[in-house]
């Protein structure tokens, strides 16, 4: 079965930071592009960051720039994202999703927001004085 599961989530006062975590089982990682995604309670899913196969490669929402990293490990089958600076308006369920490598770009990949070959089920990230 594949799987992709997202972790590290949390409550975390502004202008803190939290590491998020995609690991992969059933499956390797090293031919997908991965995003991260987010939704806020009422709102539509957006694309936050996302990174080609290779890792040669990423894409950032501008409300992240500069703020959040991406990365991946493909030896441990495993992206990361890791968010600094965190605001009350980065909060929300963050999702991992996972395209092929050969058929998308990280551009392409983070400008939709569905209809992923493969999603994880999310965590919590709360921002919050």
């Amino acid at each position: 079965q594949l799987q992709l599961v997202e972790s590290g989530g949390g409550l975390v006062q502004p202008g803190g930071s939290l590491r998020l975590s995609c690991a992969a089982s059933g499956f390797t990682l090293d031919y997908y592009a991965i995003g991260w995604f987010r939704q806020a309670p009422g709102k539509e899913r957006e694309g936050v960051s996302c990174i080609s196969s290779s890792g040669g490669s990423t894409n950032y929402a501008d409300s992240v720039k500069g703020r959040f990293t991406i990365s991946r490990d493909n030896a441990k089958n495993t992206v990361y994202l890791q968010m600094d600076s965190l605001k009350p308006e980065d909060t929300g369920v963050y999702y991992c999703a996972a395209d092929p490598g050969w058929r998308t770009t990280v551009k392409a990949m983070c400008v939709m927001t569905s209809r992923h070959d493969y999603w994880g089920q999310g965590t919590q990230v709360t921002v919050s004085s």
